[in-house]
């Protein structure tokens, strides 16, 4: 299996047209990748500028970010024979790399917008260096720039950052020091497609968590409902958990749970509420913590809970 490490540069057009496509909201203007072996080294490479179709003027939060002129894009092939090209060139095995968690998501935009079907129907597995990045060197939860982790790593900067294979170019550098097993098994998942059935369900166990990707719903509320979604089980021996505290939100988007297997302990349910086009989904993460992290967990519900009653006061008053 084959690594293709990709990285996109787009525009969003000047103030006076940024926006005027609501379903394209950045309009691609360069592809680069750097494919990489089964062990992480460099075999092939691939970059192309697009003529701009959407937004003909540089925004100038892109003339800031990107190396790119406009009338060097004038030079550009149409996206549609660009993106066929990198498809091509692709090939059969492989699995796509960035950094962050954007491009999987503005590229079948692009890919819709221009009447190519999405790169798949469902979530599309993949390696976010960036995250990958945080989990081997830093907290696992801050996200930094790729320079950043060059700098950090030590990494020769023997080409300019800022344009599309030049950034592909340095996380394929990053991913390859990268060498700790637990962190290379944590696959992403883009869902500009999600689940159409509970077949097509997302269901991954990791090392010291669990992941789920439900199926869309019509409504909040019939997600909430479904036991799919908000049943609590081990996911070690799948055994139905005895709940020690319900589900809760502070804010109406995350939720949380806690249950207890009498065999591995205390598990912690994470719920994400996300919407694709007119479908709510559900994103969860289960884990297992100890007695003191359920006290911390309970705390937080009791703040939040009070700050309600706070904001509920003054809102009365």
């Amino acid at each position: 299996m084959n690594y293709i490490i990709f990285d996109l540069e787009w525009n969003q057009g000047a103030p006076e047209e940024a926006g005027k496509v609501e379903t394209l909201p950045f309009e691609i203007v360069e592809i680069g990748a750097v494919k990489l072996n089964d062990s992480r080294e460099m075999i092939s490479e691939f970059s192309e500028l697009v003529k701009p179709q959407v937004y003909t003027q540089m925004n100038y939060i892109t003339t800031r970010l990107v190396h790119l002129k406009m009338s060097q894009l004038e030079n550009g092939k149409p996206f549609k024979e660009v993106m066929e090209a990198f498809l091509e060139w692709c090939g059969e095995d492989y699995v796509f790399c960035t950094w962050g968690n954007l491009d999987l998501l503005e590229l079948q935009r692009n890919m819709v917008y221009y009447g190519m079907e999405p790169l798949s129907d469902e979530p599309i597995p993949f390696y976010d260096i960036q995250k990958m990045f945080s989990l081997a060197y830093e907290d696992g939860k801050s996200r930094r720039a790729l320079e950043y982790a060059i700098d950090m790593m030590g990494i020769k900067k023997d080409i300019p950052f800022h344009r599309a294979f030049a950034d592909a170019y340095y996380t394929a550098k990053v991913f390859d020091m990268i060498e700790e097993p637990e962190v290379l098994e944590k696959v992403s998942f883009d869902t500009y497609s999600i689940p159409t059935s509970r077949e097509k369900e997302v269901h991954i166990t990791f090392s010291n968590y669990n992941k789920y990707i439900s199926r869309g719903f019509k409504q909040k509320s019939d997600l909430l409902k479904c036991k799919d979604v908000t049943g609590l089980r081990c996911y070690k021996c799948n055994r139905p958990l005895k709940r020690k505290l319900q589900w809760y939100t502070p804010n109406g988007k995350h939720y949380y749970a806690v249950g207890s297997c009498f065999r591995h302990g205390l598990m912690k349910s994470k719920l994400r509420i996300r919407r694709n086009d007119s479908l709510v989904y559900g994103v969860r993460t289960d884990k297992f913590i100890s007695k003191e992290d359920m006290k911390l967990i309970i705390e937080r519900k009791e703040k939040a809970e009070e700050a309600k009653r706070n904001k509920k006061n003054i809102l009365e008053e």
